[in-house]
């Protein structure tokens, strides 16, 4: 029996206008009934991840925003420089809800025995659409917390967590022995950092600055390389010659940095190599592209051999390929190290109509080491 329903609740919504607009606003949607094996959850936490702030701002370019309606329903638009239209054609003038993940409390549940045994519970959601004051959701896309779990602690449970264990699964199962991450002091590099310390799975850390090449080394990393100094070709070779790392997972994505990691796995394999080929060591170098910090063309500039791939990966195909048996193994250690292991930190908490603010946008859409922002959806004011 569905309960204590709010009938409707705000949505923020992301719209990319055939005209070359990217409009951002809250809506106000109804809030369905439960079936029988769902539920209805007041999102009370929700990160804003990469992967949201590419639905959330599309192609746009984020210095031309503009500010207009009420401070509690803001509306915010900017400009799509027009050689970035095309690759936005799949999605014009369509309302798109924004948000991977989030949590929340309970407030409804179908006729189940198993959704009524969620009502009145914490639990971590995944199902998009997660910037929203409410959400109906199959009883399949809860997680339950533990009591002791806030829904702040518990927002972050799946995109973060299930990437980095993803990452050293896919490294055990395609046979590597360590692996190589690039922005590695995100949240994300941070948790991949302490379950690899858990592990003892040997972690090469790119990072773009010194202070972020300090804080991983006082968080215990071993091998920390920075991209940004003269000598770090000559340094990422030493370290994946320590390691022995034969696959890196990229959130640069753009630019020349897969490249240079390639190049330099095949510089440290050269070291141990016992006769020439001129078609390059014969162990295999893997660069997988996760995410898209820099939106330009990936560069390679081919000094690695024959034997190497540079590919994408996504977590939900990751988790399909794995099978719901293997992934539910995944989400049970989050939720016993979610206070140790998977702990995620923000810089603020905002609600809806706070995410809209310019300054807040210009601040998470920065998506900074230390900047991580976290929306309430039922926070009032700013």
């Amino acid at each position: 029996m569905a309960t204590a329903r709010t009938e409707t609740g705000l949505q923020l919504r992301s719209t990319i206008k055939s005209g070359g607009e990217l409009e951002i606003n809250l809506v106000e949607i109804d809030t369905p009934a439960p079936g029988a094996d769902e539920v209805v959850v007041r999102i009370e936490a929700a990160p804003i991840n990469p992967s949201d702030i590419a639905l959330l701002f599309g192609a746009a370019d984020m210095s031309t925003a503009r500010s207009a309606g009420s401070a509690d329903r803001p509306v915010v638009t900017a400009s799509v420089p027009p050689r970035y239209l095309t690759g936005m054609a799949g999605r014009f003038d369509q309302s798109m809800p924004v948000g991977n993940e989030g949590a929340g409390v309970v407030v409804a549940a179908g006729t189940s025995g198993e959704a009524q045994a969620l009502l009145g519970k914490t639990v971590a959601v995944l199902g998009g659409a997660m910037y929203s004051q409410f959400r109906c959701l199959k009883i399949d896309q809860c997680l339950l917390l533990p009591p002791e779990v806030t829904p702040a602690e518990g927002a972050a449970c799946f995109v973060n967590p299930l990437t980095a264990l993803g990452m050293v699964e896919t490294m055990r199962r395609e046979g590597h022995t360590a692996l190589v991450h690039t922005a590695a002091a995100s949240n994300l590099g941070q948790m991949l950092n302490r379950i690899c310390q858990k592990n003892g799975t040997k972690l090469v850390n790119i990072v773009r600055t010194t202070a972020q090449a300090e804080l991983l080394r006082a968080m215990g990393a071993t091998w920390v390389c920075d991209s940004s100094a003269p000598a770090f070709h000559d340094e990422l070779t030493q370290a994946l010659t320590e390691t022995g790392a034969t696959i890196a997972f990229d959130a640069v994505g753009g630019g020349k940095l897969a490249g240079q990691i390639l190049n330099a796995m095949e510089a440290a394999l050269i070291r141990n190599a016992v006769e020439y080929s001129r078609y390059g060591t014969s162990v295999h170098k893997q660069v997988y592209i996760y995410g898209g910090l820099d939106t330009g063309p990936t560069e390679l500039s081919r000094g690695f051999g024959m034997t190497w791939g540079v590919g994408g990966w996504l977590l939900m195909q990751f988790l399909q390929r794995i099978g719901k048996a293997k992934t539910q193994q995944l989400k049970q250690r989050v939720v016993a190290e979610l206070k140790t292991t998977f702990a995620s930190r923000y810089s603020q908490e905002v609600s809806l109509a706070g995410a809209l603010q310019l300054s807040a946008i210009a601040a998470y859409g920065r998506r900074g080491t230390g900047a991580k922002f976290l929306i309430n959806p039922n926070k009032t004011g700013a």
